[in-house]
């Protein structure tokens, strides 16, 4: 299965901000939508992320006091990126090796979609089980060593 798979069945509904956006609007969309990241992007470019993470450190940092912190002080600039013919397994295996829990699919320049790990734990799941019936079926099928 490729990334370009799940976002096709995941959908092309996708959530932006620009670095000059203040971190608490970034929240209160995240929350509106639930959804754990914001893709940043600058003058139609992928500039970044910001996610939950980073929006807790900031809190962390500022005793709990947003203020008018903007997105441009603290959203990840050089996130983890993936092109949608890539193999899920092997994404996944990249997000565990950076701890990403949010990657922007590009096709070029060209922002698709975000997937996220729970996306991705999804995708392996499904095929999983797919995999799993199809052996299970065809065990049950096996001829008998008498009939042969």
């Amino acid at each position: 299965m490729r990334v370009s798979e799940i976002l096709r069945i995941k959908g092309s509904t996708l959530f932006t901000t620009t670095p000059s956006a203040s971190v608490i609007d970034a929240v209160k969309v995240m929350a509106q939508h639930d959804i754990g990241s914001l893709v940043v992007m600058d003058h139609g470019r992928l500039a970044g992320m910001l996610t939950f993470r980073e929006v807790l450190e900031t809190i962390a940092q500022r005793d709990g006091v947003l203020g008018d912190v903007s997105i441009e002080a603290v959203y990840e600039r050089d996130p983890l990126t993936a092109p949608p013919s890539l193999e899920v397994m092997e994404l996944r295996r990249v997000m565990l090796d950076r701890h990403a829990r949010y990657v922007p699919v590009m096709d070029g320049s060209t922002l698709l979609g975000v997937v996220s790990f729970h996306d991705v734990a999804k995708a392996v799941y499904e095929d999983q089980s797919f995999e799993n019936r199809m052996l299970k079926s065809y065990i049950k099928s096996w001829p008998d060593e008498e009939t042969t």
